[in-house]
């Protein structure tokens, strides 16, 4: 039980490099993999620049490059290099993770973390939970600064590190992740705080011990992405969260079938379909949902297309099926060529089974990539109400991304090689926005968006 959540956060981040996370690379090493990611985010991505510019790009790497200036540099000081680099493209679904290997190992030799976790709300840092021990301290509370520093200070500092196409999708990684984390990541060990906060107009500053990684923090709170199968009624209501849209195909089919199934006996009304807090994943899982109460055959996107490149064919070759069709596709283009791939028409479960009453589907800024898509298509063929907040993914992405490692440090990158753009066409860039808004307020246990629609239901 003790490592539960550290157990947790290994699912949340790719194990960066092989052997211990202590070693040291030469820089030499360093500066090799550092040219390595440059020419490869350029070779495989699919448009490096939708977000920003070459000159831009190279500029943080020349930045990147003339920081490594030490004869040796640990893992995490490699990553935090590289984080930069990779997220100043500005693309949610390319970059580093978060540096998962030596938290852990920091975690476990007794390391301490920033007590306050935050949520954003219009962009203000706001207290979502408090493992400081000082109850006098009101969640919900706005941090101003931490230790003279002003927050907006601290997170131009944190903002380089993380991956998204806008602030707003940042805000949302960083509540993922956990401000303390990454507070940690970029500033390293600290064990005491003087924070200023401001709550009702009125400002205070508190003296704060940094709490224990694992005993003060992690044992103590849950994941944002919490996602789970469940099946619930209210009254003349089916409320049904898929979980995410990964795993094992089978058992999730089985959990959609026998949900439908209950739905139908129950003479249900209305189906509340949760993506919030949604980590995504493929869209045969999310067409197998939305088959359910599909009237007509219908699509995940209205053009997806594809890159392909040295690195991924060496990537598929070791990893997928060759004979599949989508990776002979892969295979068969040259190096740099972007193609179109055209999905089949998703067939609607036969109409006995299908639900045929009103579709509400819960959205909030953590439902991340497929499930923001998915959200997007049940708007766009009008299948369904979208309820809550505007989501951080764009329904229209670079995405579809795959994984390689740097040959001398190991570190995992994370690479779009494909743009979906959603049924109804639009490539804004903005997230999925609901129909009818009502704001998550500070992704606590509070449910405001499904007791708020509940209360709309029972109106009418």
């Amino acid at each position: 039980m003790k490592s539960k959540h550290l157990i947790i956060l290994f699912y949340l981040v790719t194990l960066q490099a092989f052997g211990q996370s202590n070693t040291k690379f030469s820089k030499e090493e360093v500066l090799s993999d550092l040219t390595n990611l440059y020419q490869s985010l350029q070779d495989a991505h699919y448009n490096l620049y939708a977000y920003t510019t070459e000159k831009a790009f190279d500029s943080t790497y020349n930045e990147v490059k003339n920081a490594i200036n030490k004869d040796s540099l640990t893992l995490l000081e490699t990553i935090n290099l590289y984080q930069r680099l990779a997220a100043a493209a500005n693309n949610g679904h390319t970059g580093i993770d978060f540096p998962g290997k030596p938290y852990i190992e920091y975690a476990y030799s007794g390391g301490t973390i920033f007590p306050l976790e935050i949520a954003f709300e219009y962009d203000k840092p706001l207290i979502r939970k408090n493992w400081s021990g000082n109850d006098s301290i009101e969640i919900g509370s706005e941090i101003l600064s931490i230790n003279g520093i002003p927050i907006a200070d601290i997170f131009s500092k944190i903002y380089p590190q993380i991956s998204a196409e806008r602030p707003y999708f940042k805000h949302v990684k960083i509540e993922l992740f956990s401000f303390p984390r990454y507070y940690w990541q970029v500033f390293g060990r600290q064990d005491a705080f003087e924070v200023e906060i401001r709550l009702n107009g009125k400002v205070k500053t508190y003296s704060l011990e940094a709490v224990e990684v694992i005993e003060g923090y992690e044992m103590k709170r849950t994941e944002i992405l919490n996602a789970k199968m469940k099946l619930t009624f209210n009254g003349k209501s089916a409320y049904i969260n898929p979980g995410n849209f990964s795993g094992e195909e089978q058992k999730y089919q089985r959990f959609i079938d026998s949900a439908f199934v209950e739905i139908k006996k129950q003479k249900s009304k209305n189906l509340i379909i949760d993506l919030r807090n949604n980590g995504g994943g493929d869209n045969s899982f999310s067409d197998y949902l939305v088959s359910y109460f599909a009237n007509k055959p219908f699509k995940w996107n209205s053009s997806f297309t594809l890159k392909t490149s040295n690195i991924l064919k060496e990537h598929v070759r070791q990893h997928y099926d060759t004979t599949e069709t989508y990776w002979q596709e892969v295979l068969s283009h040259k190096d740099g060529e972007i193609y179109a791939y055209e999905f089949d028409e998703y067939q609607p479960q036969p109409r006995k089974k299908r639900f045929k009453g009103k579709v509400y589907v819960l959205i909030n800024r953590q439902s991340h990539s497929q499930s923001a898509v998915a959200a997007a298509q049940i708007q766009d063929y009008q299948l369904g109400i979208i309820v809550g907040e505007e989501t951080g993914d764009y329904p229209s992405l670079y995405a579809s991304l795959f994984q390689y490692t740097l040959p001398k440090t190991g570190i995992t990158v994370n690479l779009s090689k494909g743009y979906i753009i959603r049924v109804n066409g639009s490539t804004e860039e903005k997230g999925v926005i609901p129909d009818i808004f009502i704001k998550d307020h500070l992704l606590d246990e509070n449910d405001e968006i499904l007791d708020g629609l509940l209360k709309e239901i029972g109106k009418k």
